[in-house]
């Protein structure tokens, strides 16, 4: 029973997932889309895009790091891919969180599941790569269809962009062309910064 009560206080611990606010607005601009949204919206594109996984990859345990990789967020706060400050804090502000957050769980779920999120977070094997590149391609998507919005408010150039989206080239190739095209139409509409300021 004292296993069922963590799990389930752990579960309800996480519903405030739909809480945390990212920057990125969903695709009709209405408001700022939650950790929650974002979760499920990779995990749909990595069922979807499966195809395109490099040999070996294991579907499931990708799906399984997309659920989980934001889950740090409940306490550490979301930071915005291109906040060069945030970031230099981001690390130690996560550890701490999920050192809080995963001690919740029942002994063997806790090991899982912070396993899960540190290997996404080293992003070394070829799971966590894939669900990186996940990752890294939702809000680029979610930028092309609100007219750039988190990119403009952070005074994002293409420069930027295109480092961040490196992995994709890397990791899912065949949608690297996408990706060229949609920087090009990101920088003609004036989405992005030709240059860094």
């Amino acid at each position: 029973m004292d296993r069922l009560r963590q799990q389930l206080s752990f579960i309800m611990e996480a519903d405030r997932m739909k809480t945390i606010l990212r920057r990125t607005l969903i695709s009709d601009k209405s408001r700022r889309e939650n950790d929650a949204e974002h979760s499920w919206h990779i995990a749909l594109m990595a069922m979807l895009l499966g195809e395109y996984a490099a040999p070996g990859v294991n579907p499931f345990r990708v799906l399984q790091m997309l659920l989980v990789h934001d889950l740090v967020e409940l306490y550490a706060g979301d930071t915005f891919a291109y906040d060069e400050a945030g970031k230099a804090t981001q690390a130690a502000r996560e550890r701490h969180a999920a050192d809080r957050l995963f001690s919740q769980l029942p002994d063997d779920q806790n090991h899982e599941i912070r396993g899960l999120w540190e290997e996404f977070d080293e992003m070394v094997t070829p799971d966590a790569r894939f669900a990186a590149a996940m990752d890294r391609l939702q809000p680029f998507l979610n930028n092309l269809l609100t007219e750039g919005h988190t990119w403009v408010e952070g005074h994002v150039s293409a420069e930027m962009v295109e480092s961040r989206m490196g992995m994709i080239r890397e990791v899912i190739p065949e949608v690297w062309p996408f990706v060229e095209e949609g920087i090009e139409v990101a920088k003609e509409k004036g989405y992005i910064l030709e240059a860094s300021v």
